[in-house]
This record gives C-alpha cells, sequence and structure tokens, in this order.
C-alpha cells in the first residue's frame, strides 16, 4: 500500500491536488471543445476524448520524468540581460499560438465564418496537432504546480487521472454549453486570449497571479449567466412590429 494513504493527510492532499488539477484543466477543455466544434459532428466526441486523454498521458509522463522537467528552470541563453530558460519558451511559443488561435477564432465569428463551418469541416489530424501543441503547454504548467504542492509522484498521478476523468464525463456538456451560445463562445476565446497573455508574460519573467486571472474569469461568468438567464426571460423585440407603429 502506498505511504500516502495510511494517513488523512495524504486523503487530504489527493483531494486538493485533483482539484486543482480540474480547475487548472477547464481552459484545456474549453481549447479542445472550441477546436472540436469545427469538426464534422460525428468526429467532435471523438476529438474530445483523443484531447483529454493526450493531455492525460502527457501530464504523467512528464511526472515520471519530474528531474527533466525541474531541470528546464535552468536559464539556456540570454537576451537583454533576461535569461531564457526551456520552460520559459515552452511557455512563450505556447502563450503565443494560444493567442493567435483565440485572435484567429474571434475573427471567424465575427465575420460571420461560424455559421458555415458545417458545409466545411476542418481537418481530424490538423485539429488533433492543434490540441497536442496546447496539451503539452497546458499540462507543463499544471505539472510544475503540482510539483509544488505534494512530493509523491504517484499521489501525483492518481489526482491527474481522477481529473482528466472528471473532465472526459463533462466535456461533452461544456462543448455543447459553448457551441449554443454565441456570447458564451466568445467569452471563453476572451478567456483564452487571457490565459495566452499570462503565459507569455510568465515566459518573459513577469509572475501573474494566477488567482487574479481566476477572479477575472470568475466574476465574468456570472455576469454572463446572469445575462442568459434575463435574454431566456426577455421577449424578443420584432423590429416589423415597432416600424408599423
Amino acid at each position: 500500500m502506498m505511504a500516502w494513504m495510511t494517513g488523512a493527510e495524504g486523503w487530504i492532499a489527493l483531494f486538493s491536488l485533483t482539484v486543482l488539477e480540474v480547475v487548472l484543466g477547464i481552459d484545456n477543455v474549453v481549447f479542445i471543445s472550441i477546436l472540436a466544434g469545427r469538426l464534422r459532428v460525428e468526429d467532435r466526441e471523438r476529438a474530445r476524448q483523443i484531447g483529454l486523454s493526450l493531455a492525460m498521458g502527457i501530464r504523467i509522463l512528464l511526472l515520471l520524468s519530474i528531474t527533466w522537467v525541474m531541470g528546464l528552470k535552468e536559464p539556456l541563453f540570454a537576451v537583454l540581460s533576461k535569461g531564457f530558460s526551456g520552460r520559459d519558451l515552452i511557455l512563450l511559443s505556447g502563450g503565443l499560438f494560444l493567442i493567435a488561435k483565440s485572435t484567429h477564432e474571434i475573427h471567424a465569428n465575427l465575420e460571420g465564418d461560424g455559421g458555415g463551418r458545417e458545409g466545411s469541416p476542418a481537418s481530424f489530424g490538423g485539429t488533433i496537432v492543434q490540441i497536442l501543441l496546447i496539451d503539452i503547454v497546458f499540462s507543463l504548467d499544471s505539472v510544475i504546480t503540482a510539483v509544488g504542492m505534494v512530493d509523491d509522484v504517484s499521489l501525483m498521478i492518481i489526482a491527474v487521472v481522477i481529473a482528466v476523468a472528471i473532465m472526459l464525463f463533462a466535456a461533452g456538456t461544456i462543448s455543447a454549453f459553448v457551441n449554443q451560445h454565441p456570447t458564451v463562445k466568445m467569452l471563453a476565446l476572451s478567456f483564452l486570449l487571457l490565459i495566452g497573455g499570462s503565459l507569455v508574460a510568465e515566459g518573459w519573467g513577469t509572475h501573474v497571479e494566477k488567482g487574479y486571472i481566476y477572479f477575472a474569469m470568475g466574476f465574468s461568468i456570472v455576469v454572463e449567466m446572469i445575462n442568459l438567464r434575463v435574454r431566456a426571460r426577455t421577449p424578443p423585440v420584432h423590429l416589423h412590429s415597432r416600424f408599423r407603429e
């Protein structure tokens, strides 16, 4: 039996770490849901499952090679007296990719491309590659955070597996909700822009407290939920009837 299972402290650590992994994985689920929404209807669920399975596999591999992961913090070179490590480069490239992808999706929705996606679905292979790239970035951040909380790798792996199982269960609901509500989808894309910006800042050496980001996201979600309730209870205004008056 694993040492941590013999005491309440180990179970508390497992619960805390699982909750943290779920919270850190929500942005990953949203990104996968938005990308999967561009595929054919019959491919979307498979893409979500593959994307989250890849996320779990990458997290476990990183945990098993934790010495290498922590070594990524060592500077490789310097630019303008700022040293850049392997972790910095991954966060910078991942943040820029997330900003570029989110901006592209926002532009496509504003220009009206969103309504035509059923007729021209995205490539399944290309979508999986994009999911894989961002999985690597989110996984690195998640693993480094987990290492700061506990020392037992087996506990961390179990927490990751449980968290991904929870996300797999909820991914379909989240995806359907995001894709059915255009304003929620735009809000989710804005969150991804925010996260991309914070990753770039972290990669450049400026620490951004995640509590501020999660508070802003939580506050925005509450406001949007209120807006959805108000819109649902407000009858639509017909312009032609108003013109007749």
